[in-house]
């Protein structure tokens, strides 16, 4: 049987469910996935430690690396213009690098040749910045007819990896990054546009059931005049620490509050927050650190169509004591019911464990778009063949 898909929407990061073109029966639920991709090999790297350096003592190997390289390979200065040496990057002869476990000691080390070096396109650095070094952007983007002719390639190149009906989606990552080499604070001279794909299933351990939340008071993702309303990788990072001590308490994640008054929610890690009181959804609004999202937005335009007043403004943390239900959205949790969030120590449970009408009702929606189960009225759909 053919296979086509539906993309929903071109904002970065966003889930792929394949389908035909609409039609009234019903069509399996069906999702495009990736295995792993290999690594982007740059550069093979060279192990350039001699015996003699390995049987050093720690006391004497830096003298016997210094001799070794000294006389074999910088017998002579480099010819380059030494008096008129400016803060710019000069490429050298070699390069040490050691490694580390989450959890374990550094490796020991080894020097290699100089140059371009390996790395997976899901590493973390590249993703969610966790790395020391760095920030806003000044950074040139493809057009969006390069950007959708990428996606669309990328996507059918890895077609065969659809998973069984139901279990999944295909996560497809565009990735902008300076790979060119800069010293001083400057943007880097050269970019690089990749995109890589991956099969996933549910964000949360707990699935389509209630995630539980813990109100963060002290730690703050973003703050104003910040990266925080930009999906850079940096901000990732941020929210490492808040996040894993939440997890080894038990919660699914951090609802983070404004950093000026600590008193109006934010977002959680990875995703945006609503609030639901009767016939009102209320979300806090973009103003800067916080990031637009597009199925944040096309929560909002679902909502707006199925009837629903919905409210961008700020939403106090008074008022998650008593909402109706609450719900988080995000690229990979799509809608996610919170079942009770915990602030200050104090504990709020919502009815039916947190899976509200709503909240059940906009998951049915926007799913049945992406998997092309309902007509598309609002013409965001791409198909691919």
């Amino acid at each position: 049987m053919e296979r086509s898909a539906v993309l929903g929407g071109l904002q970065p990061n966003y889930l792929l469910c394949p389908s035909r073109r609409y039609s009234s029966t019903p069509l399996p639920s069906l999702s495009f996935a990736d295995k792993t991709l290999s690594p982007l090999k740059l550069q093979k790297r060279i192990p350039l430690a001699s015996r003699n350096v390995q049987a050093a003592s720690p006391l004497k190997r830096d003298a016997v690396l210094s001799d070794t390289y000294s006389s074999v390979e910088t017998s002579e200065l480099a010819d380059i213009d030494w008096d008129n040496l400016g803060f710019s990057f000069l490429p050298t002869d070699y390069m040490y690098t050691m490694k580390c476990a989450r959890g374990g000691d550094f490796s020991e080390g080894e020097l290699q040749r100089f140059g371009n070096i390996e790395m997976s396109p899901s590493a973390g650095v590249l993703n969610y910045g966790q790395g020391l070094f760095e920030e806003r952007m000044c950074m040139p983007s493809p057009t969006v007819e390069q950007f959708v002719e990428a996606v669309k390639a990328t996507v059918l190149a890895n077609k065969r990896w659809i998973p069984p009906p139901g279990k999944g989606s295909l996560y497809i990552r565009p990735l902008l990054m300076g790979s060119g080499a800069v010293l001083g604070l400057a943007p880097a001279p050269e970019y690089t546009f990749l995109i890589y794909v991956s099969p996933v299933g549910n964000y949360f351990k707990e699935g389509v059931a209630p995630i539980h939340l813990v109100v963060e008071h002290e730690l703050h993702r973003a703050t104003p005049g910040g990266t925080g309303g930009v999906k850079t990788i940096g901000n990732y990072a941020a929210v490492l620490k808040a996040q894993s001590a939440a997890k080894a308490r038990g919660y699914s994640d951090v609802l983070y509050l404004d950093c000026v008054n600590k008193r109006y929610l934010e977002e959680v890690s990875s995703c945006n927050i609503f609030v639901v009181k009767d016939n009102v959804i209320s979300t806090p609004a973009i103003k800067g650190t916080i990031l637009p999202g597009i199925t944040r937005k096309s929560i909002i335009d679902v909502a707006l169509n199925q009837g629903f007043q919905v409210e961008e403004r700020f939403v106090a943390v008074d008022e998650l004591l008593d909402a109706d239900e609450v719900f988080c959205t995000g690229t990979a949790v799509v809608v996610s019911p919170v079942g009770s969030i915990t602030y200050m120590g104090k504990r709020v449970a919502y009815k039916n464990g947190g899976i509200g009408v709503v909240s059940q009702q906009l998951y049915s929606v926007i799913t049945r778009l992406q998997m092309g189960l309902i007509e598309d009225k609002m013409d965001w759909t791409v198909e691919l063949r």
